[in-house]
């Protein structure tokens, strides 16, 4: 019998059924026939599955290893009992593995859609190999038409460390290119991105990232000083142009335009609950785009890895994005909790985003992803979602069009597009550098994206907010 993961409750005991979704990472499973599925794939071992929408397990065989996509499981269904050692509520016993599920699931094949309703805004969803839909071209017609089309478009990335612009916790590190990257692949415009909250942050079990201790009163002030210096540093010796007002941001989206950044901060840590530090960060550093929490419940907001502080976004977040409106700042809502969100939605006259993550409905307790709800949000103030690609959720550049596409089913195409994290992520990505943006322009016009979609998704949905946000 196939169960869906919706009848896991109404499934009867001991009967023999199958099974599709992800194996969860795991750091050290007790056998290679252990594993957790999954109905989505989770971001890392920092978030750990939820127990309502998980299933243990117990095969006969190995289970596939590594990254793949999703599997196919039988195995005899067994409730577990609500004391259960390891806290889940359903197994799978006697399981045989049967093999990666090459399909795409059935969120890809909701509906067909075209160019006319992606324009409109409306949810869409299309895949080429749902019934109905063209046959893609060969590979290489389709990169060819990938490049052309990111030729004419102005790729835009939400959020980027790419160059290696971190403060790193081991010292200094040296440069690496983001300028010819950039033009290889055609990327016009990055969201370059200090961090602030580093000092007071560390790796835990090599798998996520958490505060360990409160900052001495001045302490992230004058890190933020050094990290906003680095990022200049990078910018004048790689020769990037900075995005500062809409004459700027036209300059940058010309064709054959230099590649060029937008200052970026990631996380507020360093105004220490204070708006007016806004305005100094604008004039002194060129700030334009910031993100208000990150790894540490700081003065603004609640973040989704941390327990709430603020039941969501103080009174102080809300007067930084007041701020940020007056004077032509994008505020980002990237690891915020959904009532932080909604405190910043409220608060704000102007489209918020939310720059790098992805969509996941069965969230458990601690994740960077986003529901269904938290994704509407965003749309709803007219703003972009960033797909952000760990390989441990988009194991493939197919993969990761897929999840901008599962996206775009929920918030329609106008509110996607690329929050790649560049050299930010504790491990591989599947877009890892710029000159992949053709081949990623390729895989969105074959899971059935028109150019015109692919265009808006590569940014020009970024470039609407900024023509929206900055100053004149």
């Amino acid at each position: 019998m196939r169960l869906s993961w919706a009848s896991l409750p109404t499934a009867s005991p001991g009967h023999w059924v199958e099974l599709e979704g992800w194996l969860a990472p795991l750091a050290e499973p007790p056998s290679p026939g252990y594993g957790l599925l999954v109905p989505q794939p989770e971001c890392c071992l920092g978030c750990p599955p939820n127990p309502a929408h998980t299933v243990e397990i117990l095969a006969t065989r190995a289970l596939p290893a590594g990254a793949g996509g999703a599997i196919r499981v039988a195995g005899r269904w067994a409730p577990l009992p609500a004391d259960d050692v390891a806290g889940w509520r359903w197994q799978l016993a006697e399981a045989e593995p049967l093999g990666r599920v090459s399909a795409p699931g059935p969120w890809m094949n909701q509906r067909r859609f075209g160019r006319r309703a992606a324009l409109a805004g409306l949810p869409l969803a299309c895949v080429a190999a749902t019934a109905g839909c063209a046959t893609p071209p060969p590979a290489a017609e389709m990169v060819e038409r990938g490049r052309a089309l990111v030729a004419a478009a102005t790729p835009m990335d939400l959020h980027s460390h790419a160059g290696r612009v971190i403060i790193s916790r081991g010292g200094a590190r040296p440069f690496t290119p983001i300028t010819a990257p950039m033009q290889e692949g055609g990327m016009r415009l990055i969201a370059l991105a200090m961090v602030a909250d580093t000092p007071v942050t560390q790796v835990v079990n090599g798998t996520r990232i958490q505060a360990v201790r409160d900052p001495e009163p001045g302490e992230l002030l004058r890190h933020a000083e050094a990290a906003f210096a680095r990022l200049a540093e990078v910018v004048q010796t790689q020769g990037l142009a900075v995005v500062t007002d809409q004459a700027s941001l036209r300059v940058a989206m010309a064709p054959g335009a230099h590649p060029a950044v937008l200052v970026a901060a990631e996380g507020a840590d360093f105004l220490e609950g204070r708006p007016e530090r806004v305005a100094e960060a604008f004039a002194r550093h060129r700030l334009r785009h910031l993100q208000l929490v990150h790894y540490r419940v700081n003065e603004l907001g609640d973040i989704q890895t941390d327990r709430p502080e603020h039941n969501g976004l103080s009174a102080a977040g809300a007067a930084v994005v007041r701020e940020c409106n007056a004077l032509g700042v994008v505020v980002d809502l990237a690891h915020a909790t959904l009532a932080t969100v909604r405190g910043a939605a409220e608060a704000s006259r102007h489209p918020i985003v939310l720059s790098h993550t992805s969509l996941n409905d069965t969230p458990p307790g601690r994740t960077r992803t986003i529901t269904s709800d938290h994704a509407r949000a965003i749309a709803e103030t007219g703003g972009v979602i960033g797909v952000w690609p760990p390989s441990t959720i988009f194991p493939s550049l197919r993969s990761y069009a897929e999840g901008m596409a599962r996206l775009a089913t929920v918030v329609g195409v106008a509110h996607v597009g690329i929050g790649s994290d560049m050299l930010g992520l504790l491990g591989v990505a599947a877009y890892s550098n710029y000159r992949q943006t053709p081949e990623l322009a390729a895989e969105l016009l074959a899971v059935g994206f028109g150019e015109a979609e692919v265009a808006m998704l590569l940014g020009g949905n970024f470039a609407r907010v900024l023509a929206q946000v900055l100053p004149g």
